[in-house]
């Protein structure tokens, strides 16, 4: 059995995911990023990224995650913020420890194809310099 199948399945993932997302947007610290983004598109990227890796039969059809968030002057802080709305929603639909683990562990792995700062540090300057030149 998948962490995919343990989760709930489709219906369950969707549910997390389209919450997630709303929160994501409408968040003050990094809902700006999204204003001109469209709401269906990233929940549907979101779905197929995280059923892809937590076992589903599904394949991730968007782009390459570091030409996407590229453009953008993504820092450490923001990649955080988004990372504890994940945490809290998950949390709040009662996903088990160990499938939440490894989804939070999964999106960390991600860090250096969104963000190069390691950590929740906030450089604004090397952000923009970042985002000029993708």
């Amino acid at each position: 059995m998948t962490p995919f199948d343990q989760l709930g399945g489709e219906l369950k993932l969707r549910t997390i995911i389209d919450q997630f997302v709303d929160q994501v947007f409408a968040d003050r610290m990094i809902g700006f990023f999204f204003r001109n983004a469209d709401r269906a598109r990233i929940k549907e990227m979101e779905y197929q990224l995280a059923a892809s890796f937590l076992g589903a039969q599904v394949e991730y059809s968007g782009r390459p995650l570091d030409q996407v968030h590229g453009k953008f002057p993504i820092m450490g802080g923001h990649f955080a913020r988004r990372r504890q709305i994940l945490k809290e929603t998950i949390e709040a639909h009662g996903v088990a420890k160990e499938i939440e683990q490894l989804w939070l562990d999964h999106t960390e792995a991600l860090r250096p194809l969104i963000t190069p700062e390691g950590d929740a540090g906030c450089d604004p300057i090397a952000a923009r310099e970042r985002a000029k030149s993708a």
